[in-house]
């Protein structure tokens, strides 16, 4: 469970700079998000990606026992245009999800393909190189992710 791993690492060092966070916070709340950002960051290179906290909610950024557990893009290698695998295959395992709506091809242009998961509450974007979680993130999620990152981003768990 690499994903897991990853969210426990990065929920980790989020609350070991929460005193930081929270004086930055009542400072300048856009110096929180530049703060969540570099620890998201930091945790990414240990596994060789690049992780992003997204608050596409701007008062989310008061909801510091939040950081971490959703609306999270991760990105594996942004060049790649096509999954090595059939898209058909991750659109097959998303229908698995309990609480999907809808599974649809997306960014299908300029010879890039993607697909997309429309959750009861949120939505997966997944590309050839990268997904971007704008949901809460549980375990069924999780799961999800890491089959992700085994078969589609070939990410190693060494």
């Amino acid at each position: 469970m690499l994903f897991v791993l990853i969210m426990e690492d990065l929920k980790r060092n989020i609350e070991s700079n929460k005193s930081v966070l929270e004086m930055n916070l009542k400072k300048n709340p856009s110096l929180t998000y530049h703060k969540v950002n570099e620890l998201a960051h930091f945790v990414g290179r240990r596994y060789n990606m690049e992780i992003k906290i997204h608050f596409p909610d701007s008062s989310q950024i008061h909801k510091i026992d939040s950081f971490g557990t959703e609306n999270i893009g991760v990105t594996i290698d942004k060049s790649r245009k096509k999954f090595p695998i059939p898209r058909e295959d991750i659109k097959k395992k998303a229908h698995e999800l309990t609480c999907v709506r809808e599974v649809s091809d997306a960014y299908m242009y300029e010879g890039k393909e993607g697909v997309r998961v429309i959750l009861e509450s949120g939505r997966l974007e997944i590309q050839p190189g990268a997904v971007h979680v704008w949901c809460k993130i549980n375990s069924e999620i999780v799961t999800f992710i890491d089959w992700l990152l085994q078969y589609v981003y070939l990410v190693n768990r060494n």
